[in-house]
Parts: structure tokens; sequence; C-alpha cells
């Protein structure tokens, strides 16, 4: 694995400041029963990280103290393996929170799993699902051989339960990943394209696609070094840049925290290590979050940030602006 934080580190990105927090984001753990060539997070079946149950207990201490928070997002690995999954959950819903479930669909049928899409119906979780292209070729070919097919049962399955239907209240947004070294196409078009071809040839709905740019950092950064295509990438990101996006980057309203409870500026900071600096500590933990406040303070930048802000600018609910490029197919 080829570290990049080196080759990101010097930026002249521009200085951005949190206005507040409205969303946590909590990395769960490691543990993921794929290992897909994109992911930012190095994540596969083999990863034993994850977020103990005194953490938690931590962040919901935390969320007891925070007003302003009215969604906890929760990713991985897949989160649905930590065994505290279900409780966070329900906690989660009972003080009146949004909960995001980052779902990769093939953990809803794996062993022990048969009745995740039930539980997370019954509590009204809404599901990012990642889908990186429409086509079986592409997504096996990007996240590995037969994910393509199990994906669309259990798309199938939350359709079933009312997910993507309209009125239901049971969000379902599905999430795009470029194949390589290239921004996404336009979103709007792009979904047009999802919608019509799910739709059509396996009778599946969903609410909105989002559309991710690809992180030169860990298992992607890697590849992209292995392949010589590291410095061309970062400035397809630079040029493509757009100071509009900056107003909308999710670490203007966003914390992201670790399977330990340390605290970073959104995800993909915490896979380079870039921690919240702390009082005591070079990194912020959970535990002293409420002492300290978050708002207004200076953001931690590098070069990968130009990934959030290039063309329609790339967050985790999707696109920022809009392009008025032709779209091309998922397979770009």
């Amino acid at each position: 694995m080829h570290d990049t934080l080196h080759l990101l580190t010097h930026t002249d990105f521009p200085a951005i400041r949190r206005r507040g927090i409205e969303t946590l984001q909590l990395n769960l753990g490691y543990r993921c029963n794929q290992s897909c060539l994109h992911c930012h997070v190095n994540a596969g079946p083999k990863r034993t990280e994850e977020m103990t149950a005194e953490t938690i207990d931590a962040v919901l201490d935390f969320i007891a103290v925070s007003p302003g928070i009215r969604t906890i997002d929760l990713t991985g690995g897949a989160p649905e393996l930590n065994p505290q999954f279900r409780r966070l959950v329900i906690a989660a819903r009972a003080r009146g929170l949004h909960v995001i479930d980052r779902c990769n669909l093939t953990i809803l049928e794996e062993p022990g799993f048969e009745d995740m899409a039930d539980f997370l119906a019954g509590h009204r979780v809404e599901i990012v699902a990642s889908l990186p292209c429409y086509l079986e070729e592409n997504v096996d070919r990007q996240r590995g051989k037969g994910v393509f097919e199990t994906s669309l049962r259990a798309l199938q399955k939350l359709n079933a339960l009312g997910y993507g239907q309209e009125g239901s209240g049971l969000g379902l947004n599905l999430v795009y990943n470029p194949q390589g070294p290239s921004l996404p196409p336009p979103q709007a078009a792009l979904q047009a394209d999802y919608k019509r071809h799910l739709g059509e040839s396996y009778g599946i709905v969903f609410n909105e696609l989002f559309t991710l740019a690809n992180m030169p950092i860990q298992r992607f950064g890697s590849t992209l070094i292995s392949r010589g295509q590291f410095n061309s990438y970062m400035q397809l990101l630079r040029t493509a840049h757009h100071d509009d996006n900056l107003d909308q980057v999710m670490c203007r309203s966003l914390v992201s925290i670790d399977w330990q409870g340390y605290l970073y500026d959104c995800d993909f900071n915490q896979q380079l290590g870039l921690a919240i600096p702390g009082a005591r500590s070079g990194r912020l933990h959970i535990t002293e979050a409420a002492a300290i406040g978050l708002e207004d303070q200076p953001i931690r930048v590098a070069d990968h940030c130009y990934g959030c802000t290039a063309g329609q600018g790339s967050s985790c609910g999707g696109a920022l602006g809009h392009e008025t490029a032709a779209a091309p197919s998922c397979g770009s």
C-alpha cells in the first residue's frame, strides 16, 4: 500500500471554517464483507477495528448536550457488522435523530443479517447504497464477481418494504463512483439513466443518485501511484476546482468520528490521520468535545480536498453544483 499523505499536505487549497455541527458521521469500523478497489477506507473482511459500546455511549452523551445535531450518518466498512449497530440506531431514533445507513447492499444477504432490511425499515433509517453502475460487468469489476446480482436482490427486497417508493418516507439513495481517475458525470443526467435502466430491466426504484469523486487516498490513491496516474489525477482535480462549491462542502456542518472516538473534519481526513487537535493530545476525543466549541473553527485542508470542489463538487450527499456537459455512461 502506497502512502499518499506526504503528496497531499503541501497545498494551496482555500482556507475554510466550520459553521456548526448538524451531522455526526460515525465510522463504526473497517470490517467489511467486500474489498472494493475505490474504497478510501481500505476496508475488508480481515479488518478488526470496530467502535466499542463505551465509545458509542460517549457519542450518545455528546449528542445529548449538542442540540444542533440532527443526523447521524453511519459508515464503515460495513457499519451493520458492528455488534452495537442496532442499539445505536434505536437510541438515535429515540432521540428524534435522522439516521443514515451507508449500506453496501450485499450485507443484507450475509448469514445473520437476513432481517437487517426489516430492522432498517422498522426504524425508518435512510439507506444510502453503493451501486457504482447499472451494468453488471462494471460493478463486478470494481466490487467483485457476483456483487451486482446480489445488490439487485437487495434493492428489490428494500423496494418490497417500501424503500424508494413514492410517499413511503423510506429514503433509498444510490451512490456512483467513477471506475477510474476521472470526475463523475453530471449527476442529474446519470440519475435519469440509472432510473430508466434499473426500472425497465429489473423493476427497481430509488429516490436519488449521489455521484461521488474518488479520493486520492488509501486503496484508490495507492492504485493511482502504482499506475503512474497520481499526478495527472491531482492535476485534473485542481484544474476543475470551483470556488462556488466551497460554501457547501460537507465539513462545514459535519464532524467525523473514528472507531476509537477521535474527531476529524471529514471521513477523508480520518483516513489520512488529520485529526481535529485536542487540548490534552494531538487528537480531540469525543469525551472531550463537549467542553470545546467546534463552531467557527478552521478545517484542516490538504490537496485531496480538491476532490470535493472539482467540477460539480462531491460530498456525502452527492454533487454540490451543476455541470452542463453531456453525461457518459456509468462505465466511464
